[in-house]
C-alpha cells in the first residue's frame, strides 16, 4: 500500500511539472485562453457551412466566401488583397475569418457591428461577390436549400437568414488549443525558453497594450502612426481605405485609425497590415515597434516575439487535427 502511494505521489509530481510551478494556470497573464463556442444550432452551423463553401451566393457562381477565406489555409487567402468576380482587386488585405467572432466590429474599419453584418457585405459588394439580394434569394429558392431554410427557421430563404447561418458557422471557428494557450493553462513544457523570452519582451515592449485578451487583438481601434507618419514613409499614394475609421464617424480624430488585429493567426496569415504591404512577420513586427511603440528593436527582439507569436496558433477547422 505505502508503495502505491509513493508511486500516486511521484505521478502526481511529474503532472504538475508538465503544468508549470505548482500546475497553476497562469490567470493573471494579458492574454486568456481560447474557448470552443457553444450554445449554437448545429442545424444553422451545418447550413451556414455549406453555404460559405457555395459559390451559388456570387453574381455569376464563380466566388464563394471560402474562396477569399480558405479554412485550410489559415482563413484568409494569402494575398496583398483579394481577387473576386471577373477578376475585380479587393481595395485592402482580407483578414482571417478564424477567432472573428470575438472581433468588438468586422472589417478594418469596423463598420460592420456584427458577424451578421458582415457575412452579408461581401455578397453585394461589386468587386467582390458582386451579387444582388434578389438574385441570390431567387437561386436558393430554386434548389435544395429551400427545405433547409423552411425547416430550420420556418420560412423561404432571406437576407437574414442567409446572414444568420453563416454567421453561426463562422462562430465556430475558434482556433483552441495553441501551446501558448496549453502554456496559459500551467503546461511549462509547451513553450522553449526562446519563446517564454519572445513573450516576456513581447509584454515589456509595450505589445501587451493593444494586443491582449482572448484573441491578442481585435478588441479596440487605434491609430496608425503614433511615432512617424507610416503613410507617407511606406512611398505609395495615400487611398481612401488608409483613411481608415474616418470613413465610418466621419470624425477627424478617426482619421488613420483601423480595429487592431488578432495575433492569433499571424504566423500564418502573411502579408501584413490593411493594405498587404508587408510581407514578412519580422518586417511588421519591426515596424510595429517603430510607429506603434517609438522603439527601434534588435534583431534579437524580433527574432525572439515572432518565435512567440509562432506559439499562437491552434487548430484549423480545414487542417484535419
Amino acid at each position: 500500500m505505502r508503495r502505491v502511494c509513493l508511486l500516486a505521489l511521484v505521478a502526481c509530481l511529474i503532472f504538475a511539472a508538465n503544468r508549470g510551478i505548482a500546475g497553476e494556470r497562469r490567470t493573471h497573464e494579458p492574454i486568456r485562453p481560447l474557448t470552443e463556442a457553444e450554445g449554437l444550432d448545429v442545424r444553422k452551423v451545418e447550413l451556414g457551412r455549406r453555404l460559405f463553401h457555395d459559390p451559388i451566393l456570387s453574381g455569376d457562381g464563380t466566388i464563394s466566401c471560402a474562396s477569399c477565406h480558405n479554412l485550410a489555409k489559415s482563413g484568409a487567402d494569402g494575398r496583398p488583397r483579394s481577387i473576386g468576380v471577373k477578376g475585380g482587386m479587393g481595395t485592402v488585405n482580407a483578414p482571417t475569418v478564424y477567432n472573428a467572432a470575438l472581433n468588438l466590429a468586422q472589417f478594418w474599419d469596423g463598420r460592420a457591428a456584427t458577424l451578421e453584418e458582415q457575412a452579408g457585405g461581401p455578397i453585394t459588394n461589386p468587386v467582390e461577390m458582386a451579387a444582388t439580394w434578389p438574385q441570390v434569394l431567387a437561386r436558393l429558392s430554386a434548389s435544395p436549400y429551400r427545405a433547409e431554410f423552411k425547416a430550420i427557421f420556418g420560412t423561404d430563404p432571406s437576407a437574414e437568414a442567409v446572414r444568420d447561418a453563416i454567421s453561426s458557422f463562422e462562430r465556430t471557428l475558434i482556433t483552441v488549443d495553441s501551446r501558448f494557450d496549453r502554456w496559459l493553462d500551467g503546461d511549462d513544457s509547451a513553450l522553449t525558453g526562446t519563446e517564454k523570452a519572445g513573450y516576456a519582451r513581447f509584454k515589456s515592449l509595450g505589445c501587451a497594450s493593444c494586443h491582449q485578451g482572448r484573441n491578442v487583438g481585435g478588441n479596440m481601434f487605434q491609430r496608425f502612426g503614433f511615432f512617424g507618419n507610416w503613410f507617407t514613409d511606406r512611398g505609395r499614394t495615400e487611398t481612401r481605405d488608409d483613411l481608415g475609421r474616418f470613413n465610418v464617424t466621419g470624425q477627424p480624430g478617426d482619421r488613420y485609425v483601423f480595429k487592431v488585429p488578432s495575433l492569433r493567426l499571424a504566423a500564418l496569415t502573411a502579408p501584413y497590415f490593411h493594405d498587404g504591404s508587408v510581407p514578412t512577420l519580422e518586417e511588421a513586427v519591426t515596424l510595429m515597434a517603430r510607429y506603434q511603440l517609438g522603439r527601434d528593436i534588435s534583431a534579437d527582439d524580433v527574432s525572439m516575439i515572432v518565435a512567440f507569436l509562432r506559439t499562437l496558433p491552434g487548430r484549423l477547422a480545414g487542417d484535419g487535427r
